[in-house]
């Protein structure tokens, strides 16, 4: 059996103990948090299984080598130091992602510059020729990062950011990063053990991920590529293997997921993306004004979504979200609301207190996620308060990659 190695699974900054419970239920060994980062062990099948079942991870790195440098040349000669004749060949193609947070080095661009010629230069000295740089379909994505005078090089497993789960070919304006939105979900405690609404739905991500969540679908089953198909100790049999074995934990599920979208272009792109994900079968998906909704499902609901900002679209602030809190009042008891906002102006109008509130950032806007308790048989809303100077306030904050 292939000995197990260290993985370091790179996230959002405050999804770190979701990913670690991922991790550690998968079956991962010497699960230790970072920032933005859970390290792990296992073998390469177990590389596979990360990459398809992790639904908070942005990327799986293999590290390789580690060394000390404070200058170019430094660099250069630590890079040297690595055989990569055994992960590369002259007529293949390579591309380095580097991350600087050093005194010694100020451009993550000349970082990649002058790995880049040491490992062409490595190549031309032994053979003669040299591989290519290839930016957009590389055999081989490398992972540098520097950290004061620590340099560590990995091997990226994923490539492109495993938020790019392969479903979601239509959208809208400034649609939530899948991560994001599965990470949402896991902080919402939602498991699937009831209904589910999104009522502001847009092109349905976080009914995707509701629903993968939901039947423990593997978050990434559906995308098309992994960077690791292209390495040389690429297993097809075993990557099969991994895939049928995390199938087989597809779970049954007795509830329902619904989506509401006043847009009928919103309801298209959603329902294509649905099908897309082969999770039609789980989710409906209407035309329909949240404002004039009401809720239909007998037991407790569970709610998360997305409005609009003014930053995407020209609403007025202060009878929108008036609204959001006026029709959950009125038409949604036994329900838990959770949402989004960039608005923090606008939270105010909602008329009601959140029992929770959670700091975070959606793309480069400060944001909140907000949770409303609204319950059955009561004109009054029950409410924990929680504000933001609270020593029970939470804060999760988090960079997002652009998309």
């Amino acid at each position: 059996m292939e000995n197990n190695f260290k993985m370091v699974a790179k996230t959002f900054f405050g999804f770190e103990e979701i990913l670690a419970k991922e991790l550690q239920m998968l079956g991962a060994q010497n699960v230790e948090q970072g920032v933005r980062m859970v390290s792990f062990k296992g073998d390469k099948g177990f590389m596979y299984k990360a990459n398809l079942a992790l639904r908070t991870a942005l990327k799986i790195l293999k590290p390789i080598y580690f060394f000390k440098a404070n200058n170019e040349q430094a660099l250069y000669k630590g890079i040297s130091g690595v055989n990569w004749s055994k992960l590369l060949n002259a007529n293949q193609t390579f591309v380095i992602d580097a991350t600087v947070h050093s005194e010694y080095f100020n451009h993550s661009e000349f970082v990649s510059q002058k790995c880049k010629d040491a490992i062409v230069d490595q190549f031309r000295e032994r053979t003669g020729q040299r591989p290519s740089i290839d930016k957009v379909f590389p055999d081989l994505r490398i992972n540098i990062h520097i950290d004061k005078d620590q340099v560590s090089v990995a091997l990226d497993t994923s490539g492109n950011s495993l938020h790019q789960r392969g479903y979601r070919t239509a959208t809208n304006i400034a649609p939530i990063n899948e991560v994001l939105a599965a990470g949402i979900l896991l902080l919402s405690g939602w498991d699937g053990q009831g209904d589910f609404l999104d009522p502001m739905c847009g092109s349905g991500t976080f009914l995707a991920e509701a629903a993968m969540i939901a039947c423990n679908i593997p978050a990434n089953i559906n995308r098309k590529e992994f960077a690791f198909e292209k390495w040389n100790d690429w297993d097809n049999d075993l990557f099969d293997s991994i895939s049928d074995s995390l199938l087989k934990r597809v779970r049954e599920f007795h509830y329902t997921i619904k989506g509401y979208d006043k847009a009928p272009s919103a309801v298209q792109k959603a329902k294509d993306n649905i099908k897309n994900a082969n999770l039609d079968e789980y989710i409906t998906i209407d035309e329909k004004n949240f404002f004039d909704t009401e809720k239909t499902s007998q037991g407790k609901l569970h709610m998360v979504f997305n409005p609009p900002y003014d930053e995407r679209l020209d609403i007025h602030m202060e009878e929108f979200y008036k609204s959001i809190g006026d029709t959950l009042k009125k038409n949604y008891p036994g329900t838990n609301a959770w949402f989004i906002t960039a608005n923090l102006e606008a939270l105010k109008y909602v008329g009601l207190k959140p029992s929770r509130k959670i700091k975070l950032f959606n793309a480069s806007l400060e944001a909140r996620l907000v949770k409303y308790e609204m319950y059955e048989g009561s004109k009054r809303t029950k409410f924990q308060v929680t504000d933001d100077s609270s020593e029970n306030s939470e804060s999760v904050t988090k960079d997002e990659i652009a998309e």
